[in-house]
């Protein structure tokens, strides 16, 4: 039920659109870098994502950033983002929905998803270890978990994680992705790549 997300261009523009909105309000708060507050100019610069739609215009691969203005500072600044999950290659949205349908994975449904993607096995395997061994022993994680209603079982994440919202699919998988966007962006963020 997520896997059509993976292909779907609206839904990969209103993570744009998000991405921006986060973007413009980490611009108005100004350098955050000690007692700076020097205003942000655009430093962005341009992904490779795999696993993006070939529908998605070519500024949908930009990562949003910004850069201090003040001399002496020139700090860097990377919003969180809904799009991309730190340094992974492929989309958030994609590390996401493939490794929670990995559970019930079949040799044929792999193949779909390698088609679909161009994911190897391999590398989604790497993509549970993250999920599984990473993701549960980061601050991040001990931090946010409590939150939930009930306990995220760590040995099916992420797919007891996306459980843990309510809604559509398309629902559940954005709200998991605002839940993840502290760890993708830059020095402020809770690290754990």
């Amino acid at each position: 039920m997520y896997t059509p997300l993976l292909s779907d261009v609206r839904f990969h523009r209103i993570l744009w659109q998000l991405d921006e909105q986060s973007a413009q309000e980490v611009k108005e708060q100004g350098c955050r870098r000690g007692d700076c507050h020097g205003a942000l100019h655009s430093a962005r610069y341009l992904r490779k994502p795999r696993g993006m739609p070939a529908a998605l215009h070519y500024c949908e691969r930009w990562r949003l950033s910004f850069c201090c203005a003040r001399e002496g500072c020139r700090g860097r600044t990377t919003p969180p983002s809904l799009r991309f999950l730190g340094p992974k290659v492929y989309l958030a949205a994609v590390v996401t929905v493939i490794t929670a349908i990995r559970c019930g994975m079949t040799p044929a449904r792999m193949q779909r998803l390698k088609e679909l993607v161009g994911v190897s096995r391999q590398t989604v395997v790497r993509w549970q270890r993250w999920w599984r061994e990473v993701l549960p022993q980061s601050a991040f994680w001990r931090a946010s978990c409590g939150a939930f209603a009930t306990a995220v079982q760590i040995g099916k994440l992420p797919l007891s994680l996306l459980e843990q919202f309510t809604g559509e699919a398309e629902e559940q998988l954005l709200l998991l992705l605002r839940f993840l966007a502290p760890l993708t962006g830059g020095r402020r963020s809770a690290k754990v790549m």
